[in-house]
């Protein structure tokens, strides 16, 4: 959470001026529009307090993707704010937010039916509890995407952020709405990662979803085969100009004016800034979707505390090697290749990873009036037991063959997860 204040040339720079300015001008490049500053005084007008969707935007969308349920509207935003109100993770909103009838909130077929908005500063308020994210993205007026920055080198790194997010606002139930209304949290100091000598880094751009208690902080690596220099993605990425009047109202809005000149505003504009580039990886309009669509997983566990049987609830998100492992498999079928291998290490989510393509793959033979099954091989007992587990903890209904003998005499034993 980032104080605003009024910048001379004599004073140095801070998260807002070195990160958070250049990062809401580069969404300008991708697409969305700024919204504009948005107050408490404009509640109930221009935002419903209790969720903070964008009222007129949310309105106006649902009835353009929705045409014969417009009249429906006041209702299905009753709906939302008791499901956020909801104890599970935002479970039964997400359900809302993909599904596809009898209403729908996103068109994930036509990108250009949705609106992107983005503002800053944006209060998430519940009485007297309170915070405010850096940065707030908005799809058809639903606040989906905060991105909290830091000025690079910050006392504690990112571990600091993860901290306060674990301690103060995911166990705070004052804030259970905003939390299950959003689905993607960006953090970032703008610097590369950095572990210095440990095993989890402590510096650069992170992501992650909401929790009940606490979660861990995911790294983001693009795609980037030949270790260019910048990532073909990033490089090459259909960037819009910066509208220049746009531009300076954001810094008007936020006091940042005597930064526009500044050689180190200009440089953090670079599209290839930590920060920049995990915003266009993750938050590009076709990928967000994307990510929205198939990258989610509401988890059920089931452990022995004292000798009794509890279940515990957890949101994942995909890992960026099931992302892209995801996309990879989509573009060979649509070249027609209809085999091949993702090679994994252990421990990487293979199971994750299965889940994910059962939702992508379905969808993506639907498109082709076909009905997909699919087929869960493994070569023991043990991993039969634990990738029938996992995929029943996600949600998946799970028929186990019976096992049959090869022709070299081993044993195979053939694991079919299914939608529910």
């Amino acid at each position: 959470m980032s104080e605003v204040k009024n910048y001379s040339r004599n004073k140095d720079f801070n998260e807002a001026t070195r990160v958070q300015m250049p990062a809401l001008v580069h969404l300008s490049r991708l697409g969305y529009k700024y919204f504009g500053k948005i107050t408490e005084d404009m509640k109930g007008i221009k935002y419903d307090g209790d969720t903070n969707i964008l009222l007129e935007v949310f309105k106006d969308q649902f009835k353009k993707l929705n045409p014969a349920h417009a009249g429906e509207v006041e209702e299905v935003l009753r709906s939302i704010r008791q499901e956020l109100d909801n104890d599970d993770l935002g479970k039964s909103f997400y359900k809302r937010l993909v599904a596809i009838s009898p209403t729908k909130l996103i068109d994930f077929e036509n990108i250009n039916n949705n609106t992107f908005h983005y503002t800053a500063e944006f209060t998430c308020k519940n009485g007297q509890d309170e915070f405010r994210p850096d940065i707030t993205l908005f799809v058809n007026g639903l606040p989906l995407v905060f991105i909290e920055v830091k000025k690079p080198n910050n006392k504690g790194g990112m571990v600091a952020e993860s901290t306060r997010m674990n301690n103060q606002r995911f166990p705070n139930k004052k804030f259970r709405r905003f939390i299950n209304i959003t689905q993607l949290m960006i953090f970032s100091n703008n610097m590369e990662y950095e572990t210095l000598g440990g095993i989890t880094p402590i510096q650069g751009a992170f992501y992650c979803t909401g929790a009940r208690d606490t979660t861990k902080f995911n790294c983001f690596r693009e795609e980037n085969p030949a270790n260019a220099d910048i990532a073909p993605f990033i490089k090459d990425f259909p960037y819009l100009e910066i509208n220049q009047d746009m531009e300076k109202q954001i810094l008007s809005d936020f006091n940042c004016q005597v930064i526009h000149t500044s050689p180190e505003y200009q440089t953090n504009l670079n599209e290839n800034t930590p920060t920049n580039r995990i915003i266009t990886s993750m938050c590009s309009k076709q990928r967000l979707l994307f990510l929205l669509k198939y990258g989610f997983a509401y988890v059920r566990i089931d452990r022995e505390i004292d000798g009794k049987i509890e279940s515990l609830d957890q949101k994942h998100i995909m890992r960026y090697q099931q992302f892209f492992a995801t996309l990879a498999v989509i573009e060979k079928l649509d070249e027609g290749i209809k085999s091949g291998v993702i090679w994994h290490t252990q421990g990487s989510g293979k199971t994750a990873l299965s889940y994910h393509l059962t939702y992508a793959l379905t969808d993506y033979y639907a498109k082709q009036n076909k009905v997909a099954k699919f087929y869960f091989i493994v070569d023991r007992l043990d991993l039969l037991e634990q990738a029938s587990s996992e995929f029943e903890a996600r949600g998946l209904e799970v028929k186990t063959a019976s096992r049959q003998k090869r022709t070299d005499g081993s044993i195979q034993n053939k694991s079919i997860p299914r939608r529910e």
